[in-house]
């Protein structure tokens, strides 16, 4: 079952690269190949409102980097699944302990969640793994080596490339424009992350 959701998953990863490809094509001789999807009537107000606002340098930018949070995004929740799903699994319902997960970050997200409460706003979620920083994944993921070790290969080879993976993400995440190399860096450690399962 694992196998097959793995194959799943790889395939759906394989997608998204491709899309990426073709949207570097796109912006590269400014051509379009794909017709998006018709647009929502709130879409079409902000599209006609707001974006005109913004020059279209920075519009160009965005569409550029949009396919690289789309693919971080991704991959970010898969692992955040396979954790939860893994811990579950061998923990029970109530793995969310600071047994099972190193004490600090169980005390940093208690403080988050606080905050978003205090805030006001809609919390993002009600499970607290949705609260940790993708470091933090990679963390959890070496304390419980031994339920890990079940699915991933290597464990200093899952430590390398999670610490890639989160160098990449900070640009990503702080709206700043990835350079081509660090766009093949990032489609590298993709298919490096899912390598590790092989």
């Amino acid at each position: 079952m694992m196998e097959y959701e793995d194959k799943v998953k790889a395939f759906g990863m394989t997608n998204m690269l491709i899309e990426t490809e073709l949207d570097s094509i796109e912006n590269r001789y400014e051509i379009e190949l794909r017709n998006d999807q018709p647009l929502s009537e709130q879409s079409k107000e902000i599209e006609e409102i707001y974006f005109p606002q913004f020059e279209q340098g920075l519009r160009k930018e965005a569409a550029y980097m949009s396919r690289n949070y789309e693919l971080f995004y991704c991959l970010e929740k898969t692992i955040r699944q396979q954790i939860s799903e893994l811990l579950e699994s061998t923990e029970g319902d109530a793995w969310w302990n600071d047994t099972v997960i190193p004490q600090h970050i169980v005390g940093d997200v208690k403080k988050r969640m606080q905050r978003e409460r205090e805030a006001g706003i809609t919390p993002r979620s009600p499970d607290p793994l949705d609260y940790t920083n993708f470091g933090e994944l990679g963390e959890i993921i070496k304390k419980n080596w031994p339920v890990f070790a079940s699915i991933f290969n290597n464990i200093k080879a899952v430590d390398k490339v999670m610490f890639n993976l989160n160098t990449l993400r900070n640009p990503i995440a702080h709206c700043s424009l990835l350079a081509e190399d660090e766009k093949l860096r990032l489609e590298l450690s993709l298919r490096d992350w899912f390598r590790l399962t092989e």
